[in-house]
């Protein structure tokens, strides 16, 4: 039997648990940090996912058979790199290969070197170059700080005032530390996320998923990191998908080895379906957070085979997935995703039929109280995405908070789209 040690604490790396759980071959899970929902499917260990050494030690001391690694904060700073090069087990792209997401720059040059679809685009570090250029251009605009900024480090004014405004964010005022922006053509269309496990030139994919951005209902209020998801998607085609898979995921893949950083992970495409054929909004060199919560319940092959036959470059069977409907809501604190209160006490969760992944909540006197912005998720699956988002409402009713709210029409294209069907 096997021991896997998960890195990372959210919503994602709950589900990367969860779906390692019902593995018949894993025995003993750890999660480092984890958090008070993962605690019930894993053991917590005290260690943040940048402290490689003490990673690295305990999973020598544990003999962990596997490391999975959720957050790109880890992936960035070498984590997958330290613990091959020490000969441990690893799922996860190394540092250089990261670029594909810790730099938008390294991403955009990369599409436009191999002929990868996406939108036309400017690299700048000085603010007055930067606002000189989105004058002559035409809003909406799309800002794009290159790096990491934890989901939020994309911006699309829709006046010069709020380009300014972003700018001076982005280049003076280092709101997400110190360098440059990526300034991008805007496009339209239906946005998915297509998510493929990728061991070298070998791509196999994932259910598609689309997420819900921003914070109200009726795609209202500020762009978050996501207020809910729902897979598979009724709008986006067979022909879609496998145009997507060829020229997109495959030909990423190939140009990663082409530049000397192949690529052993999940690599995360968020995609556009626009007038002009799809092209490449951003990549994630990891699972996207919330689709990780809709895509993995769906999953019907064991996922340990998978990662480690992406960990070590094997060939592997064809990975089986439900027919279901998958949607999923986020609960979040009260003024998420700007300033918000924590510490609030969550009640009824053994009431919600479903599956509670727990984002970011803490154990107080034997409760669990809210500890982050995004603070619960909770997927459903059913035979019809209308039963699916109503049956996802109904149990997110169940759930007693004082400072949490939600969307109530998270998935309303499939809905609208199934209903149109009929």
């Amino acid at each position: 039997m096997k021991k896997v040690l998960v890195i990372g604490g959210g919503g994602r790396e709950h589900a990367i648990v969860h779906a390692l759980s019902r593995s018949p071959q894993v025995n003993k899970i750890y999660a480092a940090p984890g958090n008070a929902g993962i605690a019930q499917l894993a053991e917590c260990v005290a260690l943040k996912e940048i402290q490689i050494d003490e990673l690295m030690a305990f999973a020598r001391e544990n003999a962990i058979d596997l490391t999975v690694v959720g957050p790109e904060a880890a992936l960035a700073v070498g984590v997958v790199d330290a613990f091959r090069a020490a000969g441990l087990k690893i799922f996860g792209p190394t540092k250089a290969a990261t670029q594909i997401e810790s730099s938008k720059e390294f991403a955009k040059d990369l599409m436009k070197k191999y002929s990868i679809p996406t939108a036309a685009y400017e690299v700048f570090d000085n603010y007055e170059a930067a606002l000189e250029y989105v004058k002559k251009g035409t809003f909406p605009t799309v800002l794009k700080y290159d790096g990491l900024a934890a989901g939020k480090g994309v911006v699309i004014p829709e006046t010069l005032e709020e380009a300014d405004e972003a700018l001076r964010d982005m280049l003076l005022n280092d709101k997400f530390g110190h360098g440059r922006v990526v300034i991008e053509e805007f496009m339209t269309g239906p946005e998915f996320s297509f998510m493929c496990f990728v061991s070298d030139e070998k791509v196999y994919p994932m259910e598609v998923a689309q997420d819900h951005k921003r914070a109200f209902d009726g795609d209202k209020g500020p762009n978050t990191g996501g207020m809910g998801a729902y897979s598979p998607l009724p709008f986006i085609t067979t022909e879609d998908i496998d145009w997507a898979y060829d020229h997109i995921m495959c030909a990423t893949a190939n140009a990663l080895i082409a530049e000397g950083c192949s690529f052993r992970g999940v690599l995360y495409g968020g995609l556009m379906k626009t007038p002009n054929g799809i092209k490449v909004i951003e990549f994630n060199a990891r699972f996207g957070d919330p689709e990780t919560e809709v895509v993995l319940p769906r999953l019907e092959s064991d996922i340990y085979d998978i990662f480690c036959a992406v960990a070590d470059g094997e060939e592997m069977d064809e990975i089986k997935w439900n027919d279901k409907a998958s949607i999923g809501i986020v609960l979040a604190s009260k003024g998420y995703p700007e300033a918000y209160d924590k510490g609030f006490v969550i009640e009824e969760l053994d009431q919600v039929e479903g599956i509670v992944y727990h984002m970011g909540t803490a154990l107080k006197d034997g409760k669990y109280v809210t500890n982050g912005g995004r603070v619960l998720f909770v997927t459903v699956m059913a035979d019809t995405f209308a039963e699916a988002q109503a049956k996802a409402n109904a149990e997110v009713a169940k759930i007693q908070c004082d400072n949490l709210f939600h969307r109530s029409d998270i998935g309303w294209q499939a809905v609208k789209y199934n209903f149109c069907d009929k």
